[in-house]
């Protein structure tokens, strides 16, 4: 069996031509072999450009395909779950991309496709491969930072093109379901726990309806915090700020980090508000979109076990749905 998994792309979005393909071509366990768009032409100018073997003209001629062996689903928000089914009825494994699906009901019908048809089906939150999560995660775990008890996350972009599908509150468009839920899903991550209570603002754009400035407060067990706000409408920034009762620890790109330079995260106990007492680590430059790629593929190949199951991708979109109820209630909400 080839150690490379055979991979076929559903639609042209920029996530995918821009970041994901290139990064899973210079991979060294997944191939991209085909790549699929309702307008043929795209399809096949996205395949001249990028190299792809075969462009399909349908996403039904792509899941045809006998020898793709897995899908990776860019495809709006309201399309992921039934393109993912559809994939894993046509006997694909399917990596989906951010948010799973348009609410957690609606995730939940993967769970019944994954017994259905045995398929492997995940969330594409690539935070979680990449080597600066993973020592942050350690750090936070360890007592290095003392008894971890906040995380403070900010993400924002400017961004008010109505044609945009993120600004379309109808197809799962707005900042909590497009950035926010990486505010959710890392401090998770970090936490290794579910919060129990959720207080929320949101700003919603008057013409486009979406939710253009989301701000969450989050209790999880311990008494610990995350405080987070996204923004579509704003300048563009992201900062992650883990604190303990020792030393905090900033993430300084936590969410776009680049494939081409050094990632950076700085440890400070605080002792000097100049900086002098921060200590950096510069990791080695890699492409999380790669490391996810080939992540994916070893529990293809029976390799490894799947670390965050479609579960996970449920779990994160109850707390979104319990967000947004937060903020139209004005009260906690529990998820």
């Amino acid at each position: 069996m080839n150690d490379r998994v055979s991979w076929g792309v559903l639609g042209t979005a920029k996530i995918g031509v821009e970041k994901v393909i290139p990064a899973m071509q210079r991979s060294a366990r997944c191939h991209i072999a085909a790549i699929a768009s309702r307008d043929p032409a795209r399809a096949q100018g996205a395949a001249s450009a990028l190299g792809i073997p075969r462009a399909y003209g349908s996403y039904e001629a792509l899941l045809a395909d006998p020898a793709i062996e897995a899908i990776y689903n860019p495809l709006p928000n309201h399309l992921h779950v039934p393109w993912t089914i559809r994939a894993m009825e046509a006997g694909k494994h399917v990596l989906c991309e951010k948010p799973a699906a348009l609410n957690a009901a609606e995730a939940e019908q993967l769970l019944a496709a994954r017994a259905r048809t045995g398929r492997i089906v995940a969330e594409a939150f690539m935070v979680r491969h990449n080597p600066q999560w993973l020592r942050a995660r350690e750090l936070a775990r360890s007592g290095a930072l003392g008894e971890v008890r906040a995380i403070q996350t900010f993400f924002c972009y400017f961004q008010v093109d109505p044609a945009n599908i993120r600004n379309q509150a109808d197809i799962g468009g707005g900042s909590l379901m497009d950035i926010g839920c990486y505010a959710i899903l890392t401090a998770r991550f970090i936490f290794g726990a579910e919060p129990l209570r959720i207080a929320a603002l949101i700003d919603r754009d008057p013409t486009m309806r979406t939710d253009r400035l989301t701000s969450a407060l989050m209790e999880f067990p311990g008494n610990r915090h995350l405080i987070f706000t996204c923004a579509t409408q704003l300048a563009p920034h992201q900062r992650v700020t883990i604190v303990g009762t020792k030393a905090r620890l900033e993430i300084l790109i936590p969410f776009n980090a680049p494939n081409d330079r050094p990632c950076r995260i700085i440890i400070d106990d605080g002792s000097d508000l100049h900086g002098g007492s921060a200590t950096v680590e510069d990791f080695p430059v890699a492409d999380q979109y790669g490391l996810q790629g080939d992540a994916f593929a070893r529990v293809v190949r029976g390799e490894a076990t799947l670390d965050h199951p479609i579960e996970d991708a449920i779990a994160n979109m109850r707390i979104i749905d319990a967000t947004f109820r937060a903020a139209a209630g004005g009260a906690w909400v529990t998820p």
